[in-house]
């Protein structure tokens, strides 16, 4: 989301150059956040481009239309969030059915299967579907743009999944998405986030060889 849009390709060089393992893709329908970005054949076209593990994160309302067609384009991992539209009733076990049957049938296509929450969601919603996770993204900003800066708040919740997944003896990874550059990166490890996604902070520098093994380090 933060690159340039008119250059993807380039985009995907950089980041592949740089050192960096995964390619964050941001899908947005305008509904669910307030922005429109981009589908399956974006996802598509960088498949060829890049060696990178293509994360796809469906900020969406009904991200059950759509998981076959990222799976055929090329992603490796797809995040939905718990908050979609599920078109599931409103009950809470409900709810969370729906959000583990999304879950395996990623996995039954070879992906990687997440599930994200944005900041006003606790995460005490997850504890039942830990053992479907291979991925659980905590939004540390309210998704829609770019260049916000993280709710500090939001890496208590890091913290608290990070206990969570000890506790469980799960080994899914804990991501991290809004506000991330090299100050917050280091707060968010430390909160026991394994998955670091930066954006602006990224694309603006000028040594981002440099600053992925910072990051890294």
């Amino acid at each position: 989301m933060a690159a340039d849009f008119a250059d993807f390709g380039g985009a995907a060089r950089e980041i592949d150059s740089s050192g960096a393992k995964w390619l964050h893709m941001d899908v947005m329908d305008g509904c669910f956040v307030p922005n429109l970005t981009f589908g399956p054949p974006l996802v598509r076209a960088l498949r060829t481009r890049t060696k990178a593990f293509l994360d796809v994160h469906l900020m969406i309302v009904q991200p059950g239309r759509f998981i076959r067609e990222f799976a055929k384009a090329g992603a490796d991992g797809i995040t939905f969030h718990y908050e979609a539209d599920l078109q599931a009733a409103v009950e809470p076990e409900v709810h969370s059915g729906a959000v583990q049957k999304f879950l395996t049938e990623i996995r039954s296509l070879g992906l990687k299967a997440g599930i994200s929450i944005v900041p006003s969601t606790p995460v005490s919603v997850l504890e039942d579907l830990l053992p479907f996770l291979d991925l659980a993204l905590i939004m540390t900003v309210n998704p829609g743009f770019g260049g916000q800066k993280l709710i500090p708040e939001c890496l208590e919740k890091v913290k608290k999944l990070a206990k969570m997944r000890e506790e469980a003896g799960q080994g899914f990874l804990i991501s991290v998405d809004g506000g991330i550059d090299e100050t917050t990166a280091v707060e968010a490890k430390k909160a026991g986030a394994n998955v670091l996604v930066m954006g602006t902070a990224f694309f603006a520098n000028s040594d981002k060889s440099g600053l992925v093994k910072r990051v890294e380090s």
